[in-house]
Formats: C-alpha cells, structure tokens, sequence
C-alpha cells in the first residue's frame, strides 16, 4: 500500500504545488484516505491520480 500512497501523495503535491510533506499531511487527514485503506471500497484498484483527484476535490467540498 506504501507504493500507492507515495503516488497518490505525489500527485497531490504536484497539483497543488505544494512539498511533499505538506501534501502527505493533507492526505493522512482525508476521507479519502480513509477509503483507501478500507479493503471494501477497491480505491486501491484506481489510479494514482484519480485518488489524488478525490483529495483534492475533498479539500475543496465539492
């Protein structure tokens, strides 16, 4: 799952123009990370950037 994460984080940071520790805070803060990690939902099973697309739109309230 580490594998996953440092892509999804990295896809955050590169979005939003932000460090990788900033995005990596924003991310373990997430509904979406939640989800992630939750086996029944098969987020895992999606691309790095539609889960980074997720936080962002999270952070976002859409």
């Amino acid at each position: 799952m580490w594998y996953k994460v440092s892509g999804v984080v990295m896809s955050i940071a590169t979005q939003l123009h932000l460090s990788f520790e900033q995005a990596i805070g924003l991310f373990y803060e997430s509904k979406t990370c939640d989800d992630l990690h939750n086996a029944n939902t098969l987020l895992y099973t999606y691309s790095d950037d539609y889960i980074a697309d997720e936080v962002i739109a999270e952070l976002k309230g859409l």
